[in-house]
C-alpha cells in the first residue's frame, strides 16, 4: 500500500493558485515539443529560409503542443496523485502535496485543451488554403494529429497503456514522433522515413533511462509508486539503452547520408559532419545516467549540464549553417 505525505502544505492563494497551476504544467518539459520544428528545417524546400511566414505557423504549433502537453501533464498527476505522495521527489508537486486543488487543475486542463484543439483545426485553414484539388481530410491533419496525441498520451497511456510493460516506454516515444510528424502536417511538407526512425529511437532512449533512473531512486521501494516498474530490471534497461545507442549512431549516419533522402544527396552532404557530436551527446548522457544517476528528466540534462547542453547548441549551429549554405 502506498504511503501518503505525513502532512499537507498550505493550499495556494490568490496568485499563488497560477504559480501552482503553471509549476504543475511543467514548463521546462514543454522543450521536448521542439520535435515540431524537426520537419521544417530539414525541409527540401528550406522554407524557414524562403518562407519566413511558415516558421511563425510552426510555432503556433509549438504553443498549442505546450497547451495540450500541459493539460496532460495535470491530468497524470490528477491520476497518480496518491502514488505520487510515496515518491521522494514528486510528492513535492503541487497537486501531491496539496497546494494545488485538483477541481483547479481539473478545470485548466479542459479549458486548455478546449481552446487548444479548435485552435489547431483554425491552424490548419490558415497554413494550407482550400483548392479544388485538395480533400477535406488534408485541411485537418494537423488537428487530427494533435487529437491523436491528446487521445494517446492523455487518455491510452495515463489511464491504461503506462501499466503495461514496455508499451510504456513505447506510448511515451511515439508522442515524440507524433510531434514530428504534427509539424510536417501543417505545413504539409514531406518528412523522411530515417528522421522518423531516428527520432523514435532516440524517444525510446529518454524512455528507458528514465525508467532507470526511477528504479535508481527509489530501489526497493519502485513497485510502491508504480506497479509497472517490478516489471523492470537494471540490467535489463542497460542492455536495451546499449542497442538503442548504437542504433542511434547507425540511424542518425544512414539519414545524413543515405541517396534515396533528397535533402541529403545533394543539398546537405556534409551533414555526416553532426554526426561525432550526436555521439558525444549520446555518450555523455549515459556518463550522466551511470556515473551521476541522471536520465530521470531530460529537461533537468539538457539545461542543467552544460556540456550536454554546449554539444546541443553546437549540433544546432552547425547543422543550420549547413542547411543553409551547404550544396
Amino acid at each position: 500500500m502506498a504511503r501518503t505525505v505525513e502532512f499537507e502544505q498550505p493550499r495556494a492563494r490568490g496568485l499563488g493558485v497560477i504559480r501552482e497551476l503553471f509549476r504543475a504544467m511543467r514548463p521546462k518539459d514543454w522543450i521536448k515539443n521542439v520535435f515540431v520544428f524537426a520537419a521544417i528545417a530539414f525541409s527540401e524546400q528550406k522554407l524557414w529560409l524562403n518562407f519566413p511566414s511558415s516558421v511563425a505557423i510552426v510555432a503556433m504549433a509549438f504553443v498549442l503542443f505546450c497547451m495540450v502537453a500541459g493539460s496532460i501533464y495535470l491530468i497524470n498527476d490528477l491520476v497518480d496523485i496518491e502514488k505520487d505522495r510515496a515518491h521522494p521527489k514528486k510528492r513535492n508537486r503541487p497537486l501531491a502535496s496539496g497546494r494545488l486543488s485538483p477541481l483547479v487543475a481539473k478545470v485548466a486542463a479542459v479549458v486548455f485543451l478546449g481552446t487548444a484543439i479548435p485552435a489547431a483545426f483554425a491552424l490548419d485553414a490558415i497554413s494550407v488554403p482550400w483548392t479544388v484539388e485538395q480533400v477535406p481530410w488534408q485541411q485537418v491533419d494537423f488537428g487530427l494529429a494533435l487529437v491523436s496525441y491528446v487521445l494517446i498520451q492523455g487518455i491510452f497511456y495515463s489511464y491504461y497503456l503506462k501499466h503495461v510493460v514496455l508499451l510504456d516506454v513505447f506510448t511515451i516515444a511515439a508522442g515524440f514522433v507524433l510531434r514530428a510528424v504534427a509539424g510536417a502536417m501543417v505545413l504539409d511538407i514531406h518528412i523522411t522515413e530515417w528522421l522518423l526512425i531516428c527520432m523514435g529511437l532516440l524517444s525510446l532512449f529518454l524512455g528507458f533511462a528514465k525508467r532507470r533512473a526511477e528504479l535508481v531512486l527509489l530501489e526497493g521501494g519502485a513497485g510502491e509508486h508504480r506497479r509497472i516498474l517490478q516489471e523492470y530490471s537494471l540490467p535489463m534497461l542497460d542492455q536495451m539503452l546499449s542497442i538503442i545507442t548504437g542504433a542511434i549512431i547507425i540511424a542518425y549516419t544512414f539519414f545524413t547520408t543515405n541517396d534515396n533522402l533528397p535533402e541529403t544527396e545533394s543539398d546537405f552532404p556534409l551533414m555526416l559532419a553532426t554526426a561525432p557530436i550526436v555521439t558525444y551527446a549520446l555518450f555523455r548522457y549515459l556518463y550522466l545516467i551511470y556515473q551521476k544517476d541522471g536520465g530521470g528528466n531530460p529537461a533537468e540534462i539538457v539545461l542543467g549540464d552544460r556540456p550536454f547542453t554546449i554539444s546541443l547548441l553546437l549540433w544546432g549551429l552547425i547543422s543550420l549553417a549547413l542547411l543553409t549554405f551547404g550544396s
